[in-house]
C-alpha cells in the first residue's frame, strides 16, 4: 500500500474527545494540521470544546502563544459525532477505551470510511496492536502510537509496528510525530511495549520488599528518591496514578506474558484496590491525602537504603536487559523510553555500564539464591556481556 505524504496540510482525525483524545488533537493543531476529532458521545464533545477554551487560555497567559494565535490553532479543530466526520482525513488516531472488542468493532467500519491511503493508528498502551490490525480487510494501514499523558506534555511517544506494518509507513509516522516535537522510540509489538514493561520492577519489586516486611512504604520511597534520584517513590508514584490502574497494568503484563514470574502482583496492591484505596483520587492509598492527615516518616538508615535501591534497580536493569535480548527495542531506545517517558535519573543500561554489569549480575545471583524464585534469575545477556567484559555503551 503506498500512502499519501504526511505533512502540515494534513487531516488528522482522532477518535475519543476524553483527556488523551483531546491531547493529541490540540497537539496536531499546535503544529499546523486540520483536525477532525470524534465522539459518539455529544457531551463529550461539548466538554471537549469547554477543555480547548481552557487550555488555549492558559497557554496565552503564560504567553506560550498570542490571542491571535490561539484563535487559530482553535478553527483548526473541527468536531464530529458520526465516524463519516473523518473521511477526508490522512491519518486517524484512535483513542478511546483500553478495550480490546470495542477497539476492534471500531477498526473495520473506520477503514471502509477513509481513503485506501489513510493511515490508521491505535494508541493503545497495553494491547495487541497485531490483534487490532488483523480485525481490519487492510492490515497493512494499522501501526501502534502511544502517547503518554498528557500528550502535549509528555516528551516520549512509543511507534509499535506489527509484523504487517510497511517500512514506509513506519519511517512516515516517525517522521510527522518527530515534526510536533517529540522523542518517538520504536518498538516491537509485545505486551507494556517499552516503558510499561521495564517500568514493572519500580513496582512488583518494591512491594515484594514491603510484603517481606523489610521496610515500609515511606522507607522504600525514601530510598529510591534520595539515594536513587528517582522523582517519585514507587509508592508515592501508584497513589498519583492510581492502584487500581497500576495493579490492573501489572496483573495484564503478568498475563500477557504468561506468567512470567518477574511480572507477579502484589496481594497488599490488590487488597487495597479492594479496599478502594486507589491514591490520590480517593484521598487515601498508600498514603493518607486528607488535610491535615499524619503519615508514616521513613527510617533513615543508609544501610537499608542501600539494599533497597540495589535490589529495584538490579531488578529495572534486568528488565531492560532482556528487552534488548528480546528484540522489543535498541539500547538507546531503551533508555530514551525510560529517562523521557517515566522520568528515570538515567538511561538503565548507561546506568548497569556505571555500575558493572557484573556487580548487577552479582545482586541478581545473590537474590535467586537466598529466595530460590525464578524471578531472580539474571538475564542471560547481563550473564553473557559479564563474562566477556562487555558493555552497552562502547
Amino acid at each position: 500500500m503506498m500512502h499519501s505524504v504526511l505533512d502540515r496540510t494534513s487531516m488528522i482525525g482522532v477518535i475519543g474527545a476524553g483527556t488523551m483524545g483531546t491531547g493529541i488533537a490540540q497537539l496536531a493543531a499546535q503544529h499546523g494540521h486540520k483536525v477532525v476529532l470524534y465522539d459518539a458521545s455529544n457531551e463529550a464533545l461539548v466538554n471537549a470544546r469547554t477543555t480547548f477554551s481552557k487550555v488555549f487560555a492558559r497557554l496565552v497567559e503564560k504567553g506560550a502563544l498570542t490571542s491571535q494565535e490561539a484563535e487559530e490553532v482553535k478553527r483548526r479543530i473541527t468536531f464530529a459525532d458520526t465516524l463519516r466526520g473523518l473521511s477526508h482525513a490522512k491519518l486517524v488516531v484512535e483513542a478511546i477505551v483500553e478495550d480490546m472488542a470495542v477497539k476492534q468493532g471500531l477498526f473495520p467500519p473506520l477503514a471502509n470510511l477513509v481513503s485506501a491511503t489513510c493511515i490508521l493508528v491505535t494508541n493503545t498502551s497495553s494491547l495487541s496492536v497485531t490483534a487490532l490490525a488483523t480485525a481490519t480487510q487492510h492490515p497493512s494501514r494499522v501501526l501502534g502510537v502511544h502517547f503518554f499523558n498528557p500528550a502535549p506534555l509528555m516528551a516520549l511517544v512509543e511507534i509499535v509496528p506489527w509484523t504487517g506494518t510497511p517500512e514506509e509507513t513506519v519511517i512516515a509516522v516517525a517522521h510527522l510525530i518527530r515534526g510536533w516535537g517529540k522523542k518517538a522510540v520504536r518498538t516491537k509489538d509485545t505486551p507494556g511495549f517499552i516503558v510499561n514493561r521495564v517500568a514493572r520492577p519500580f513496582y512488583t519489586e518494591a512491594l515484594r520488599i514491603y510484603d517481606e516486611g523489610l521496610a515500609d512504604h515511606a522507607t522504600i520511597d525514601w530510598a529510591m528518591k534520595e539515594l536513587g534520584n528517582f522523582r517519585m517513590g514507587p509508592f508515592e508514584l501508584m497513589d498519583m496514578i492510581g492502584n487500581d490502574i497500576n495493579f490492573k497494568v501489572t496483573e495484564t503484563v503478568f498475563q500477557s506474558f504468561f506468567y512470567e514470574p518477574r511480572f507477579r502482583p502484589s496481594l497488599s496492591q490488590k487488597k487495597l484496590v479492594e479496599a478502594g484505596m486507589l491514591g490520590k483520587k480517593r484521598n487515601r492509598g498508600w498514603y493518607n491525602y486528607a488535610l491535615h492527615a499524619e503519615n508514616a516518616q521513613p527510617q533513615k538508615n543508609a544501610a537499608l537504603g542501600d539494599a533497597i535501591l540495589r535490589r529495584v534497580r538490579a531488578m529495572l536493569i534486568n528488565e531492560a536487559a532482556e528487552a534488548v535480548l528480546q528484540k522489543v527495542a535498541s539500547v538507546e531506545d531503551v533508555d530514551l523510553a525510560m529517562t523521557s517517558g517515566v522520568n528515570y535519573p538515567k538511561g538503565l543500561l548507561k546506568w548497569c555500564d556505571e555500575l558493572g554489569v557484573a556487580s548487577v549480575v552479582e545482586e541478581l545471583s545473590r537474590l535467586q539464591s537466598e529466595y530460590q524464585d525464578e524471578r531472580y534469575r539474571p538475564s542471560p545477556l547481563l550473564k553473557r556481556m559479564a563474562r566477556e567484559g562487555k558493555q552497552f555503551y562502547a
